[in-house]
């Protein structure tokens, strides 16, 4: 705790079923005083949102006026930062899904969602408003994750995936840190190019060049601060330093050294060590 400012933030072990459809489950639980104003940079998981307590207030960082204030909510991949906005505390359960999770479990194609935030009421999962309700009378936190992922299983059952080779080459796009050429995993498919790209997009909510850029740039933030700068573009696939740092720029909104010094329960605090794990 530090200036009254406190931050609780607690990692369930998500369910065998669930495997590469949800990359973690946490809770969080974080106290301020007055107004939290946080960066958020762009990334590859697709934060659902399930909250029982203040409002949370989301938009482009260029744009104030595009800000909307949002209880339980869906976020899309997008290629660009986002700010989010708080006052005084925020109590919610952030299941971070991956866009194969995104499509089986919420039923719709990631270019629906893809650069938008939409209340979870508009997109799924369908709780009928009463998952809310009951996420506020849970007194620990082993009860609200119970309640979250009995939702999240259930949709399961009821919702279809994209096409095989679309979690294929995701998953190829993923392991290669951003690093594998596009054209090599189109060959392997069996398709045209323009097909393969306007089917990925469709279903992931990226083309594969885009959401290699976005994986490339996470492997390479999680490195900021522990690698001199010219090591980490070279570890990454990045031409130079210059390289990286423009990238940085383009998904973060910031440079290399600001987003290395800020503190942000992020996905990659969130699913992370440093996190709390219950059972």
């Amino acid at each position: 705790m530090e200036g009254g400012h406190r931050i609780d933030l607690v990692r369930h072990r998500v369910s065998p079923a669930l495997d590469g459809l949800v990359a973690g489950v946490v809770g969080l639980s974080e106290r301020a005083p007055g107004v939290v104003r946080r960066r958020q940079p762009a990334g590859t998981l697709l934060p659902l949102v399930f909250s029982f307590g203040n409002p949370l207030t989301i938009g482009p960082v260029a744009d104030a006026a595009g800000a909307a204030s949002y209880e339980s909510f869906l976020a899309g991949l997008s290629s660009s930062p986002a700010t989010t906005q708080f006052e005084d505390g925020q109590d919610c359960v952030q299941v971070y899904l991956t866009p194969i999770g995104a499509r089986r479990i919420l039923g719709v194609p990631g270019s629906q969602v893809a650069g938008r935030v939409l209340a979870v009421r508009d997109v799924g999962p369908r709780t009928d408003g009463y998952l809310t309700e009951r996420l506020r009378g849970a007194t620990t936190w082993t009860e609200r994750f119970d309640l979250v992922e009995r939702v999240l299983l259930q949709q399961l059952e009821r919702e279809v995936g994209a096409p095989a080779w679309v979690g294929w080459m995701w998953s190829q796009i993923a392991q290669s840190g951003g690093r594998v050429r596009i054209r090599d995993l189109v060959d392997r498919t069996g398709w045209s190019h323009r097909y393969v790209t306007t089917v990925f997009a469709e279903e992931i909510g990226l083309t594969p060049k885009r959401a290699a850029g976005i994986v490339r740039f996470e492997r390479a933030a999680a490195d900021l601060g522990r690698f001199p700068l010219a090591e980490i573009a070279a570890r990454r696939g990045y031409a130079d330093q210059s390289h990286l740092a423009r990238d940085v720029a383009r998904y973060a909104g910031e440079t290399p050294s600001e987003l290395a010094a800020a503190q942000r329960p992020t996905a990659w605090t969130a699913l992370g060590p440093l996190a709390r794990t219950r059972r």
